[in-house]
């Protein structure tokens, strides 16, 4: 038997009407819900509250659905339904091939939810009880020492000076938006707001030398604004 209890539930929906009711129709039946209105602000929500199911919209402000889907994938063992007004053909196995395990298309039948939410969770349980605990993968500590990124399940990976020195920058402030020009300067010694791809650069290297470690780093790029490294240092 479901203990809805024990589904915690988070929304990435830009409407806050809708985010709202499906917030207060999910905690009517018993489920413990929190939603955000941008993937900044849930990336940020998310690192102290966190959940087994997401609910998420594509059509975000700044980083998209699709992206954030894409990520929580690469992020460990979450289910993940997309609810979008984007139903074309396309849009639906973009969406399955990022990672969802189910999409919806608004307007969303709220009942249709609460049986895929459940059907979904039983999935997870059944994965969960057939296979060993595996490590979280989004670890709450990261240490970087000289060139040696490390964090709390274990792996390491050697970073080349600039990567360091990117890392350093942003582990200073912990979930906090650091601008690009602001990256440049450290990364490079001089300031230019027109070559801030530079920065782009090591960033796109950094995430997949990390991606070919099967070391998912907790660095978001916020559109518009900057890079934010989420996770807590000691």
């Amino acid at each position: 038997m479901i203990r809805k209890s024990e589904i915690r539930i988070a929304i990435l929906e830009d409407n806050l009407d809708l985010q709202e009711e499906l917030r207060f129709f999910l905690e009517a039946k018993g489920y413990s819900a929190w939603g955000q209105r941008s993937a900044e602000a849930f990336w940020r929500h998310l690192h102290a509250n966190p959940v087994d199911v997401v609910l998420i919209d594509i059509g975000l402000p700044g980083e998209n659905g699709f992206s954030v889907l894409e990520y929580l994938r690469e992020l460990g063992s979450y289910g993940l339904i997309v609810m979008s007004a984007r139903g074309s053909q396309q849009d639906r196995l973009r969406g399955m091939e990022l990672g969802a395990d189910a999409y919806l298309v608004k307007p969303v039948n709220f009942s249709d939810l609460v049986l895929t939410i459940n059907q979904l969770w039983q999935r997870l349980q059944s994965q969960s009880s057939d296979s060993k605990p595996s490590k979280p993968v989004a670890p709450a500590r990261w240490v970087l020492q000289d060139k040696c990124l490390s964090g709390p399940d274990g792996h390491e990976m050697l970073l080349t000076s600039q990567e360091a020195r990117l890392i350093s920058v942003l582990m200073r402030y912990p979930s906090e938006v650091c601008n690009k020009e602001v990256l440049h300067e450290h990364l490079f010694g001089f300031h230019d707001e027109r070559d801030t791809h530079r920065v782009d650069v090591v960033l796109s290297r950094l995430r997949n030398k990390a991606q070919k470690q099967r070391m998912p780093l907790p660095i978001r790029v916020v559109f518009g604004k900057g890079v934010v490294f989420l996770a807590d240092i000691p």
